[in-house]
């Protein structure tokens, strides 16, 4: 908490159960009266539009009748507020009002009061823009060097800019790579439009290039048009913050030189013109808003910076110069001239407390009552800091990271789920192509040991797994309460789950003595899927194209025991075999071999392999668990079948270089489609034809996914950092871009660098210095090497690496070497 409060100089509550946010308030001489005075304009979620002119007779008086000069419902919900040059043929300065579907501009005027009720105030709409799509925010400023009046550009929730010249609607544009808005701001210097992406990335667009790409209203071109203007629009320069961000700003002041401020969820930057980063600071706190007023020293600038503590900071570049109290959370801040007065800090809350202050520097003391005086009893103090100290030392030897012991929980969340599958399977809009796709119950039970306000629960399983309902909004919890859940889950996509676990996560806020609101808490659990929800019994087949063998410790168990849901108990073949039959059509065979300690999995598709494999791992440690073995392990000593991977990355890759021209193809024809569609939903009227309806669904989707570029920006990371070679490596900057890659050679050679350095003892942790690694021996007799030249030769399909599990615990002495015929009768089952 800071010492300094804010001198409170005016403030006022608006309206009741009204909500504001960022865009809802503005200042500025919006009457044009001339005097240098600003007005505040503030407009609501409700549709109120207020303008205040405040003139307290001393400072911390409240409103006055004559402070509001205008008080007005719109109708309709105001998500921004502006004052700018915005009429043609006049430079007064006029009011902008973003509503959902619609800008106005207004003109804002006052009539001399020739009685006691003083001067009279009133707006007049000037002209209205009727939007096509849904608008998020607003920007403006003198686009394209125009003089003597500012332009408008409006994002809406699609990612498109929509420009308007004044009066007139000028043209759209499409935002490359867009899934959520942005805040949005102009740089005259540059005369570009500067956002932040829902990729986290700063990102620029010139106005010229606006102007002449393609436009968006504009769905099918003549070849003419193609060559002559039509053109794609192309982004000036990327800046990757790596977090969300709040809001954005462009500064120009005369010791300063202009620049690009963005507040971010944990850091304020400040860029150059050209995205280039002039200065970044770590916030230890939660910022709410932020605004550059001025700069008071050459070559820097000040920055108010509000947060969620109540806390105004100021800065001037990194360095806190001042902070003060506020009564509330800010979501708004401007700095206005009032009444004489410059600089006096306006803010808005999000419950409409609108407050006007200054720094002052006399600081709230609180002066504490006399007391008799009194001997001091040193022993019993001593004893006291004692106590205290004992107290410390507990409390600091956990860390609040760690999980806490289930009766020290406030909120408990368990999740069961049911033995057998459900009768009735609720199993929707599955894609599976299976006669009956099966389902399974999952009770979710939440015990509150205090009170949990707004519980929010969210169930989350990995696709292509789905549930019947993935979050629940709850009452608010009394202590020793609980609340129960049933949901179902099944197979919604045609291809073998990853893995089978789910996970429950529950958000509730307990109130405390200083937040009677409540502070942020979670709580989470998980659960296991059983085999059965993607998979049914089979014929265990005889030969296979991909097979993988598991070595163990132990004699092999009887599939009776550790696959009992999956046997027939009258079929003593089974103990040795089993065949599993996926939802999705493909088979995959378990074998136990009868003379060593081994298990087979084989199948014709090299992807089917590894859920039957992490399968069978999980059953057989939870057996020898029961059994009070701690030495049980796992290995695989086999060849790394990274052809047959390469061969599934090849064709992943090329599905989607053919979804990237059949997208190509659609956006080229939508226009026809839609003229198609609009024929025949007026020839069949009532009855849309079965061929239309999932056109929409065609149109609107996407192929793209990021696997490829995702893997290997992760496995370059791992090779330059815990296992690199030198401190050369170390020093390479990797780019924070993902785009999608010409080919998969960069991809298979990265990833066979990656197994070979495992294999010669590489390990994935951090430490201070990677290249003084202690050599780690690997079990069967592999110990670290001296690296090859075979990281600088192509991808060597059918590596041959060896690989323990990672849930080995006791090392393993080398085995003889076989021959290749002796080899594969030891693996016999």
């Amino acid at each position: 908490m800071s010492l300094f409060k804010a001198r409170d100089w005016w403030s006022t509550i608006l309206g009741e159960k009204e909500e504001f946010d960022q865009g809802c308030l503005c200042v500025g001489d919006v009457d044009n009266s001339g005097s240098g005075q600003d007005k505040i304009i503030v407009g609501s979620y409700m549709g109120y539009l207020r303008i205040f002119n405040p003139h307290p007779v001393k400072p911390g008086d409240g409103v006055q009748p004559e402070d509001l000069l205008l008080e007005v419902q719109l109708r309709e919900p105001i998500l921004q507020v502006e004052v700018g040059k915005f009429v043609s043929g006049t430079e007064g300065l006029h009011l902008a009002v973003l509503h959902c579907r619609k800008l106005c501009v207004y003109t804002v005027s006052g009539t001399l009061g020739t009685v006691e009720h003083g001067n009279q105030y009133q707006i007049k709409l000037m002209y209205e823009h009727h939007l096509q799509r849904t608008a998020c925010n607003m920007t403006y400023g003198p686009f394209g060097g125009v003089k003597g009046r500012d332009l408008i550009c409006i994002q809406s929730m699609d990612g498109m800019l929509m420009l308007f010249e004044q009066e007139s609607y000028a043209f759209g544009r499409f935002l490359p790579g867009f899934l959520l808005p942005g805040p949005l701001t102009y740089s005259s210097r540059t005369d570009s439009f500067i956002t932040v992406s829902s990729c986290q990335q700063v990102e620029s667009y010139k106005y010229q290039v606006l102007a002449f790409a393609t436009d968006a209203d504009e769905r099918q071109e003549t070849e003419q048009q193609k060559l002559s203007s039509g053109k794609r629009l192309a982004v000036d320069w990327v800046l990757n913050i790596g977090e969300q961000a709040l809001d954005i700003c462009v500064v120009s002041f005369n010791q300063a030189v202009s620049s690009v401020f963005v507040l971010g969820e944990r850091n304020f930057f400040c860029l150059k013109d050209n995205g280039q980063i002039r200065f970044m600071k770590k916030l230890d706190y939660s910022p709410s808003c932020f605004i550059p007023y001025c700069s008071v020293k050459e070559g820097t600038i000040n920055t108010l910076v509000g947060n969620h503590n109540k806390i105004l900071n100021v800065y001037q570049d990194v360095t806190l110069k001042w902070a003060t109290q506020l009564p509330h959370i800010p979501v708004s801040v401007k700095v206005a001239n009032l009444q004489g007065l410059k600089g006096v800090i306006v803010t808005l809350s999000d419950d409409g407390h609108l407050q006007c202050s200054y720094l002052g520097t006399d600081p709230s003391v609180f002066q504490a009552p006399r007391v008799d005086s009194r001997e001091i009893n040193y022993e019993e103090f001593d004893a006291e800091m004692k106590k205290l100290q004992k107290s410390i030392k507990e409390a600091t030897k956990t860390q609040d990271i760690l999980p806490k012991s289930e009766k020290h929980r406030k909120l408990i969340v368990t999740a069961e789920v049911s033995p057998d599958l459900d009768a009735e399977s609720q199993a929707i809009d599955s894609e599976v192509k299976a006669e009956a796709v099966p389902s399974v119950t999952v009770k979710v039970t939440i015990q509150s040991r205090v009170t949990a306000q707004k519980p929010n629960l969210v169930v989350c399983v990995q696709a292509p797994l789905a549930v019947t309902c993935d979050q629940f909004f709850l009452d608010d919890l009394e202590p020793d309460a609980s609340e129960t859940v049933v949901l179902s889950v099944f197979l919604k996509g045609n291809c073998a789950p990853s893995e089978l676990e789910g996970n429950c996560v529950v958000s509730y806020n307990t109130p405390t003595e200083f937040n009677p609101e409540g502070v942020l808490n979670v709580a989470q659990c998980n659960f296991r899927l059983p085999l059965r929800l993607v998979c049914f019994p089979a014929q265990p087949s005889k030969a296979a194209n991909h097979k993988l063998t598991i070595d163990t410790n132990k004699p092999p168990i009887s599939f009776l025991t550790i696959f009992p849901d999956f046997v027939d108990p009258s079929g003593d073949d089974q103990a040795n075999a089993l065949g599993f039959q996926f939802l999705t059509g493909s088979k995959t065979t378990l074998l136990a071999s009868k003379t060593s300690q081994r298990y087979r999995i084989q199948s014709d598709h090299l992807e089917d392999l590894w859920l039957i494999t992490k399968e069978l791992i999980l059953r057989l440690e939870e057996h020898f668990k029961k059994q009070n073995c701690k030495d049980f392990a796992c290995t695989f000593s086999g060849s790394i079948p990274l052809q047959e991977y390469f061969e599934l990355i090849d064709q992943h890759f090329e599905l989607r270089l053919n979804a990237e021209k059949f997208q190509e193809l659609l956006s080229e024809r939508a226009v026809q489609f839609r003229a198609i569609e609009r024929r025949l939903l007026t020839r069949f009227k009532d009855k849309t034809p079965a061929p239309l309806q999932h056109l929409d669904t065609l149109l609107e989707g996407t192929f793209r996914e990021g696997w490829e570029e995702a893997v290997d920006a992760a496995i370059s990371y791992l090779l330059r950092t815990c296992l690199s070679k030198s401190s050369k490596e170390q020093a390479l900057n990797l780019s924070s871009d993902l785009c999608m890659p010409k080919d998969t050679s960069r991809l298979k050679k990265n990833i066979t660098v990656f197994c070979d350095r495992l294999a010669k003892g590489g390990r994935l942790s951090l430490s201070t210095d990677s290249a003084t690694q202690q050599a780690a021996v690997m079990p069967g007799g592999c110990t670290t090497i001296p690296e090859s030249d075979l990281e600088e030769r192509p991808v060597i399909p059918g590596y041959t690496g060896k690989f323990p599990s990672h849930r080995q615990v006791a090392k393993q002495k080398s085995k003889p070497g076989l021959s290749e015929d002796a080899e594969k009768e030891e693996e016999k089952p």
